[in-house]
């Protein structure tokens, strides 16, 4: 998983670099409001492919005695961040250049290099968002696209996929935006496009900084592994597993905290064996698991035979 979101990445960072070269280059010679405003959002999203590569680097340093749970988290702040800039820089400075253009149009020249550079940067693009989309299918399962964006715990996967589909939306919008100012003759299209690529980009930092928020202050894990912690903990010498608590650390660093109501004819040895056991088979079953306490709790909720699924908080 470490792996390819790490491809991911660096397949997301080197399209950028070289897409944001050529717009820069292609605003310079044509003009273009609308190009320049994707040259800014392609280095936008370069310098966040740095970031969440800084992120995934920091959060996977060991625990130590400063941050006893470990630097799990530095991927979601690094991913708060990273909306931020989105926001400030990529959807601000593409409404600024916007408004400037449409109350001092300048005729765009030279059209045909632009469309040239954005039908290559549409290319480079669509294979990055290729890229990230299969990343994101593989871990999505069953659930449904909507689902999946607002309850995944992978935010560098989600951020990049977001990130190349807006990029993709605001080529076609800076194509279209030019088309429509040389077939009128007025060039404030051309500015109305680049406020649009602004607004598309302040949706999507307003989605990723809510969504970065929430794993930024701990999430809990999928109900369904829940349910599963629950059925592999039930067990001859358990008669009743209570509330279990789950944090995300990271996309794979769960911690869990169980309530388990023991047999009172079991002896404190027999106890501490069955933990230790639970512990262990826990790790091994679900690796995301990073720590997992096992709590002796007399009537802990569910006793065997009851199969509601009590989450944390029920």
């Amino acid at each position: 998983m470490k792996a390819e979101n790490n491809r991911v990445l660096i397949v997301a960072l080197a399209a950028n670099v070289g897409i944001a070269v050529a717009k820069f280059v292609a605003a310079a010679i044509t003009g273009s409001s609308a190009m320049l405003t994707e040259g800014v959002h392609s280095l936008v999203d370069s310098t966040n492919q740095l970031l969440l590569m800084y992120g995934r680097k920091r959060a996977a340093k060991p625990a130590d005695a400063t941050h006893p749970a470990g630097y799990g988290r530095e991927l979601y702040f690094w991913s708060f961040v990273v909306a931020l800039l989105v926001f400030a820089l990529g959807a601000g400075v593409s409404v600024y250049e916007g408004v400037v253009h449409f109350l001092k149009p300048e005729p765009a020249v030279s059209p045909l290099i632009a469309y040239g550079v954005l039908i290559v940067a549409f290319l480079l693009e669509g294979g990055s968002t290729v890229a990230a989309f299969q990343e994101f299918n593989r871990a999505r399962g069953p659930k449904s696209w909507w689902r999946a964006l607002t309850s995944t715990k992978d935010a560098t996967t989600v951020i990049v996929l977001l990130e190349n589909g807006a990029a993709m939306a605001g080529i076609l919008i800076a194509a279209i935006g030019l088309a429509i100012s040389q077939a009128t003759g007025d060039p404030r299209f051309d500015g109305i496009a680049s406020i649009l690529i602004g607004l598309l980009l302040g949706v999507v930092a307003i989605f990723l900084a809510r969504e970065a928020k929430g794993l930024l202050i701990g999430e809990a894990a999928d109900p369904e592994l829940v349910d599963e912690i629950r059925r592999a903990v039930s067990r001859p010498g358990v008669t009743g597993v209570g509330e279990i608590m789950t944090i995300h650390n990271a996309p794979d660093q769960i911690v869990a905290a169980v309530n388990v109501d023991f047999d009172n004819r079991l002896s404190a040895g027999e106890v501490e064996r069955i933990i230790d056991q639970v512990e262990r088979e826990l790790r091994t079953a679900f690796p995301a698991i990073h720590r997992v306490y096992v709590r002796p709790h007399e009537d802990a909720g569910v006793k065997f035979g009851d199969t509601r699924g009590l989450l944390p908080g029920a």
